[in-house]
This record gives C-alpha cells, structure tokens and sequence, in this order.
C-alpha cells in the first residue's frame, strides 16, 4: 500500500451541490480538514454531503458563514472506494476552499 497526503481545491461558482473529492476503486482516504471560506460581508449557507457507494447523499455539516473560515472536518471523515464528498454553498461565486486528505492505494494489495 503506497500513503499520498493530498489535497484539492475548489471554488463553489454555482448553488449546486459540487463534488469536490471522489475516491477511486482502489484506493481509501482520510479527510483531515474540509476548509472553506467567504472573503466578503455574504451570509452563505455551506451544506457538505458525503455520498457513500452506491448510496445517498447524506448532509454531514452546515453552517452560515460571513467573511470568515470554517473547518467541516472536526475530526476526521473515513472515506471508502467509490466515496464522494460534496459542498454547495447558497450563494455562487463567494465560497472556495480546499480538502486535505491521506489517499491509501490498495492497487496492489493481494488478495
């Protein structure tokens, strides 16, 4: 198993539900922090989803945030194969932010 700290970054240009990290099929991940900010005097309502294989969207934090940082990772979030993490802010073009994540590839596991 190879270990890869990663991260990606991301800017929330509509009010649709974006997906900012998914984890391929042979790999797993754990997310350290789910940053995001807003530089300016907006209130915008910041939903973050965790979408596990094969299932549902499932809201994992929400908060109102003005001109201001929040970390939705308080501890961590375990991500499995097929994984996604999703953020939608209400308002377009005033949100951005980055995920820091440990990526564990099994590509070469045995067995």
């Amino acid at each position: 198993m190879a270990n890869f700290y990663k991260s990606e970054t991301f800017n929330l240009t509509t009010t649709n539900l974006t997906t900012v990290l998914t984890i391929n099929t042979s790999s797993i991940a754990i997310v350290k922090a789910v940053q995001t900010t807003v530089i300016d005097n907006t209130n915008v309502d910041i939903d973050v989803v965790l979408k596990k294989s094969g299932g549902s969207d499932v809201e994992i934090g929400h908060k109102q945030i003005n001109k201001a940082t929040e970390n939705f990772a308080k501890d961590v979030i375990n991500m499995e194969a097929g994984d996604a993490l999703k953020i939608k802010g209400s308002v377009a073009n005033k949100a951005s932010g980055q995920v820091s994540y440990l990526m564990i590839d099994r590509s070469q596991e045995n067995g």
